[in-house]
Parts: structure tokens; C-alpha cells; sequence
């Protein structure tokens, strides 16, 4: 068994913070790619390589935020689709 990647500071430190977990960034791209009207195929291989390019930023950082997290994911998905990385970075402010 691996080590956790990073520790994940949750809500500005007002909720727990947790482990990163792979499979829920990937979930988390893979419904947005989808609602972007991304096939269920393309969605999945473009979640797996951004979740791939996130890992590779997390080696060097035993704990970030949320934002950071959530920030850095969009940066990568950006590659492959900038619909989708917009409404992911800003979920909170889209209606």
C-alpha cells in the first residue's frame, strides 16, 4: 500500500480535512465533462489524464487546499476542454 498523496485542507479549515482520493477527482471531472455534453469514453480517459497531471503537482505538497485542488485540475482539464475546466474551477458561481 502507497502513502496518501496530500492531505486535503477542506472549507477554509472549517471542516475536516482528508486524503486525496483519486477516484473522487475523477468523478468530479467526469460529471462536469458530461454535462458538457462530452461522451462517457471521453470523459473518462480526459479525467484520467488530468487526475494524472494533479498527482504528478501532489508529490511535491503534503497538504493543500480544497481551492488548490480544485484549481490545478482546471488548469490541466483546460488541455482538453475549456468548457468544462471553466465550469469546474467556477462550480460555485455558475447557476
Amino acid at each position: 500500500m502507497t502513502a496518501p498523496l496530500a492531505n486535503i485542507i477542506k472549507s477554509r479549515g472549517m471542516r475536516p480535512s482528508e486524503h486525496y482520493d483519486r477516484a473522487k477527482l475523477h468523478r468530479s471531472l467526469k460529471l462536469t465533462l458530461l454535462s458538457e455534453r462530452s461522451h462517457d469514453g471521453e470523459a473518462d480517459n480526459t479525467a484520467d489524464k488530468v487526475c494524472t497531471g494533479v498527482e504528478r503537482w501532489l508529490r511535491e505538497r503534503p497538504e493543500v487546499t480544497s481551492h488548490d485542488l480544485r484549481r490545478i485540475a482546471s488548469k490541466h482539464l483546460t488541455r482538453y476542454n475549456p468548457g468544462a475546466a471553466y465550469i469546474y474551477e467556477h462550480h460555485r458561481h455558475t447557476i
